[in-house]
């Protein structure tokens, strides 16, 4: 028997023109790159769980959610990182800060959804 996981991160891993595997009618032909630029986000996300602030069993970012400071963290980090665009480093740098801004956003769109 297959694992459901295992199925689905197999179906994640298509390919960049199809990369959630949607292979109907209803597939879209982004005009933005859409499909593309949210494969490189998750795998950009991805790779901050393997970064060293997230090897212990609990991030950061968990306690501040936890100790009811996340929108403020979350939104605050938005801002910085818009901000910081284009101001700071290299190209690659301000393309760096638009994939945090919108992991940023992620994380708070968990937080808004988990508000009670």
């Amino acid at each position: 028997m297959i694992d459901p996981e295992e199925k689905i991160m197999e179906e994640l891993s298509k390919s960049v023109s199809d990369p959630f595997g949607i292979k109907d009618k209803t597939w879209i032909d982004y005009k933005f790159r859409e499909g593309e630029l949210i494969k490189e986000l998750r795998d950009y996300i991805d790779s901050t769980y393997d970064q060293h602030y997230a090897t212990e069993k609990y991030q950061a970012t968990d306690i501040i959610i936890d100790s009811g400071h996340g929108t403020g963290f979350c939104l605050g980090n938005v801002i910085k990182y818009a901000k910081r665009y284009g101001r700071k480093g290299t190209h690659a740098d301000a393309r760096k800060d638009l994939m945090k801004v919108l992991h940023y956003g992620l994380i708070q769109l968990y937080i808004h959804d988990n508000m009670r």
